[in-house]
């Protein structure tokens, strides 16, 4: 935990906090910190700062700080993420590194290699996927929350929703990475962008047909299949030279 993420509920004074549970005991454990250290803090969707540890209650494991909120969180990535829903195990290790990297859009959708199943699992609850979030957030020393919007209906939300975001962004990038696809992934876009991936196999002939004529140029990242959750950090990355 690199900041500590504050909410609303924390603040029993205007520059005072009171932390349980999982933060106190991380600063208990692993920060081991004393009265007067200074922990780096921030409110959600607001401000970054320092945290004076003010008191510790080993007992009760809470903990006081005096905060103060000065800086702003770091630039989020212009891009949109369209990502095929995953297996739950893996969606988790997706949801902590997105919020890592500072993308703020990301959109879980349907295609035909997508389990039924994946759609009931606790995973997509939306207390489960903020707290992945949350810790992606704190990794990354940022604190504002991306949005998670999921989409069961892949040809609507293509033809739509996606097709209609593209023609109303300038100076963007839309690309779908497919083992299949032709063109290599581009690099160091630093604009605007959408990246859609696929699921374990990738999207089916018809899926990447939609795609295209929605406006989606299909690449590939090379001789080698990746992971889902190893392919997004990866391609990310190569997008934007800014991480």
């Amino acid at each position: 935990m690199n900041l500590i993420l504050l909410f609303q509920d924390d603040f029993i004074k205007p520059d005072r906090v009171t932390l349980k549970e999982r933060r106190a005991e991380h600063i208990f454990k692993v920060h081991r910190a004393k009265i007067g250290d200074l922990l780096t803090v921030g409110i959600l969707n607001g401000k970054i700062g320092t945290g004076k540890l003010l008191s510790m209650d080993s007992v009760k494991r809470e903990i006081e700080l005096e905060v103060k909120l000065i800086n702003d969180p770091p630039p989020p990535l212009p891009l949109t993420l369209v990502i095929a829903l995953p297996r739950p195990k893996m969606l988790r290790r997706i949801f902590q590194s997105v919020a890592s990297l500072g993308i703020k859009k990301i959109f879980i959708i349907n295609s035909w290699r997508v389990e039924k199943a994946f759609w009931s699992s606790l995973m997509l609850e939306p207390k489960n996927i903020e707290h992945e979030l949350i810790l992606g957030l704190e990794q990354a020393k940022d604190t504002v929350m991306p949005e998670i919007h999921l989409k069961r209906l892949f040809t609507p939300f293509i033809t739509k929703e996606l097709s209609s975001l593209k023609a109303n962004a300038s100076n963007i990038t839309a690309i779908t990475a497919h083992p299949k696809g032709v063109l290599p992934c581009p690099q160091n876009i630093n604009q605007n962008g959408i990246l859609v991936m696929g699921p374990e196999g990738g999207f089916i002939d018809i899926e990447i047909d939609t795609l295209e004529k929605a406006g989606f140029t299909t690449v590939n990242l090379g001789q080698r299949i990746l992971r889902l959750e190893t392919a997004v950090p990866f391609i990310v990355s190569r997008l934007y030279s800014s991480i």
